[in-house]
This record gives structure tokens, C-alpha cells and sequence, in this order.
């Protein structure tokens, strides 16, 4: 999954982001329109997204082409927000939120959105996936900052998935439940037929071997020519002569 430059992204994308048109604030109609169908087509364009932010967001320091705050959008920081999260793990959560103006992030509904974001990128960044989803189904405002992402909970177990098939070749069916969020039929369902592994009758899921679950033999190779040994040898027999004298 590339989430920075995805094959997705049409050219006239390609030129807002690569041109003048990306200090343009009039751009930014565009960009959320590509932000929407992002978020529909279950696919990210974080390069893109951070483009919209600066475009939509205000700082102290900032050029007087980004001195636009009657454009952001709440629900727009959110949907890039959490489009970044899902791409973990990963530095593009933090790269989006940077660009954020702190005086809109420190108060009002945005602040609460943000912590709240904060936490579950934490959690799925800190593999604390039980957590993650206790948080995501227990609160009223997870749901409303997902709900414009298209696939989201699903996006979320086939990055899970990634990664556990890069660190197990055998993990217990019990453990994976929790992982990913699921129960019963629904985790079998996905282990078979989405992540294509299979679960043995003593319930261990069995992953097939990969360039990165396969164990690899270390070989270490020192290289010493002759120029350095004879001055080691040369080192050693002037230590003697010395301790002679």
C-alpha cells in the first residue's frame, strides 16, 4: 500500500500538487473532492492531503498563501486524520496533525476530535489492538469521526493481518480474535478467505512463509587482508621487544 504517492491519484492531482496551484487557496474545492473520494474508494493520498492542509489551515509562521482559516473544515482534518491513522504504521498520522493550527487544535470540538484521534493512532502505533478496538466501539464520537471512511474497520484488520504475517508463522486463533476485533464465524471468515491462512483443530492459525516470518540463517564475514595482519603481528612483536628491554 503506498499511501504517500498512490497509483490512484489522477493528473490533475499530480499538477496541484507539483505546481503553482498548490499555493492556489481556490485549489481547495478540488482537493476535498479528491479527499471524498478517498475516503470512498478505500485508498489514501497523504502528499495530497497535506497539500489541502496547508491550503486550509492557518499558522503564525506560515507564508500569506496559507493564511486561510475560513476554509477549514472540521470534518476535512478529521477524514485526512484518520485516512493517515490507517496507514500505520507510519510517520503520516503526525506529518498531518503538525500541520494543524494549534489555537483551532487546543479548543472546541477539534480538540476533543483530535484527542481522541490521538489515542487510537497511539494504540495501533503501540500494537495495543484490543485497546484500539475497545476504544473504537465504546465511544459515540469514534464512531462520527469514522463514519465517512468507507471500509475503515476492515482497512484496519488487513494492516493487523500484514503485520502479524510479518512476525508469526503460528499464532493461537484466541490471540488474533482479539486483535482484529472480531469473534466466532466472522474471525474464521476472515482468516480463510481474506488473509487466506488456515486454523488447525487445535485452533493455532497457521500463516504460510514469507520473505519476512521466514527465519534466516545470520552469516558474519570478517575481511582481513594482509597489509593488516602483518602490522597486527608487527604491533605484537614490538610489545614484546619492548617488555624485554
Amino acid at each position: 500500500m503506498n499511501g504517500e504517492d498512490p497509483p490512484e491519484r489522477p493528473d490533475y492531482i499530480t499538477n496541484i500538487i507539483n505546481g503553482l496551484e498548490r499555493y492556489n487557496p481556490e485549489a481547495v474545492g478540488t482537493l476535498e473532492g479528491y479527499l471524498q473520494e478517498q475516503c470512498e474508494q478505500n485508498y489514501c493520498d497523504s502528499n495530497a492531503n497535506r497539500t489541502l492542509l496547508k491550503l486550509s489551515t492557518r499558522r503564525a509562521h506560515a507564508p500569506r498563501y496559507q493564511l486561510n482559516p475560513d476554509r477549514l473544515k472540521d470534518e476535512v482534518v478529521t477524514n485526512i486524520l484518520v485516512k493517515a491513522m490507517a496507514q500505520f504504521p507510519s510517520a503520516q498520522f503526525p506529518l498531518a496533525l503538525h500541520l494543524i493550527n494549534p489555537s483551532a487544535a487546543n479548543s472546541g470540538e477539534l480538540h476533543e476530535a483530535l484527542t481522541k484521534l490521538r489515542t487510537l493512532h497511539s494504540q495501533l502505533e503501540g500494537a495495543q489492538y484490543a485497546a484500539f478496538w475497545e476504544t473504537l466501539d465504546g465511544d459515540d464520537l469514534c464512531a462520527d469521526l469514522i463514519a465517512d471512511i468507507n471500509g475503515f474497520e476492515d482497512m484496519i484488520r488487513h494492516r493487523i493481518a500484514l503485520l502479524v504475517s510479518q512476525a508469526y508463522r503460528e499464532i493461537k486463533l484466541s490471540h488474533l480474535e482479539v486483535w482484529l476485533g472480531l469473534s466466532g464465524d466472522a474471525t474464521t471468515k476472515f482468516i480463510e478467505e481474506v488473509a487466506g491462512w488456515s486454523v488447525d483443530a487445535e485452533g493455532n492459525v497457521k500463516i504460510p512463509p514469507n520473505p519476512d516470518n521466514e527465519a534466516k540463517k545470520a552469516e558474519i564475514r570478517e575481511d582481513v587482508n594482509v597489509d593488516q595482519f602483518a602490522r597486527v603481528i608487527r604491533r605484537s612483536w614490538e610489545d614484546v621487544v619492548s617488555a624485554s628491554a
